[in-house]
């Protein structure tokens, strides 16, 4: 019984022992880890600002990608169909076309206006424009002769918007073969389809392009970046080849080797994600402006950054990043340097 409880005693010691041992070996680690990140401070300088560069093109890339993506989303929402039909068209039969109309299931929202609501129209906008000459025209015209001029060649209209703009073929059957439609349909302009696909292909070619050539490019920087950080190690295993070989005679593992190598890339890695963040989001702040007047949508983006929360959110992801890159790059310089001895 005694020497069970011995044991025990003698065991309780041993876990203590060996706890405060790997704590230390620990903090050994970490200071040994930042003092050869001081002294070969260059090296660590160079491998800092190449990964700095990787993760603000990452950075760039999804940024990039997001707004392009929003404003072709923002440019379908804004679709609007237009179909011409005879003038003097009556109100009835536009509403009983509309019904047809939204039977249809991509079909969101439509309005429909008379020859005389587009009158109308036509007059606000020349009061809006300040056409001088052509109020003054109307206002002579007192036996109405130039409004019925314009009454018979405005045509009744038809706008409609679109959950999907690039399914309109269940729309094009119903204009092309309802009999209310063919029959009161103008001949001489023609539904608007088309009018915004090249723009939408223009942006969404643009977001693709931007996605693809951002991944190349992080893609290129990232084996650039991995190259430095893994040749920085392997410059500064180099440098204490002496230290290691008595570290390795007085019975040091290759945790404790290891470790202080591990501590420099991780530091570069951690400096490379805060340089990244405050350089992504400052930039992005300044051409903000510039990019909202050409009505390119980077509200979701800025709505975003507006929270602490996501900045912090974007400083970690990118911290996390860097470091990734970093320990994978200097494990490998010290795994096949260890492989050596």
């Amino acid at each position: 019984m005694k020497q069970k409880d011995e044991s025990k005693s003698r065991l309780k010691s041993i876990q203590k022992s060996s706890g405060r041992h790997f704590f230390r070996s620990l903090r050994r680690i970490f200071r040994y880890g930042f003092i050869g990140f001081f002294r070969n401070i260059w090296l660590s300088i160079t491998a800092t600002i190449v990964t700095t560069l990787t993760l603000v093109l990452l950075f760039a890339t999804i940024i990039a990608s997001l707004v392009l993506s929003n404003t072709a989303e923002v440019m379908r929402d804004k679709i609007d169909i237009t179909i011409f039909f005879k003038p003097g068209t009556s109100a009835d039969v536009l509403s009983k076309m509309s019904v047809t109309m939204l039977a249809d299931s991509n079909v969101k929202q439509l309005s429909y206006s008379t020859s005389e609501e587009e009158y109308e129209k036509f007059l606000e906008e020349a009061k809006s424009s300040d056409n001088k000459a052509l109020l003054i025209a109307l206002e002579d015209d007192e036996d109405g002769l130039m409004k019925e001029t314009f009454l018979k060649q405005l045509q009744a209209t038809m706008r409609i918007k679109v959950h999907h703009a690039e399914e309109l073929s269940s729309i094009k059957k119903i204009v092309a073969e309802d009999e209310l439609f063919v029959a009161n349909l103008d001949t001489e302009r023609e539904p608007t389809y088309n009018s915004n696909d090249l723009a939408i292909s223009t942006i969404t070619s643009w977001a693709n392009i931007a996605t693809k050539g951002g991944i190349a490019l992080c893609g290129l920087f990232l084996v650039i970046s991995i190259l430095v950080i893994f040749n920085t190690i392997r410059m500064a295993i180099y440098s204490r080849a002496e230290e290691i070989y008595m570290e390795k005679l007085v019975g040091a593992d290759n945790f404790f080797i290891r470790g202080p190598f591990l501590v420099e890339a991780m530091a570069s890695g951690i400096l490379a994600g805060l340089f990244a963040g405050g350089l992504g989001i400052l930039i992005f702040n300044l051409a903000e402006p510039q990019l909202k007047s050409y009505d390119i949508a980077v509200g979701s983006i800025d709505t975003f950054l507006a929270e602490p929360l996501n900045i912090v959110l974007v400083f970690l992801a990118l911290v996390g990043t860097g470091m990734v890159v970093t320990l994978i790059s200097s494990r490998l310089a010290v795994h096949k340097y260890l492989k050596r001895v």
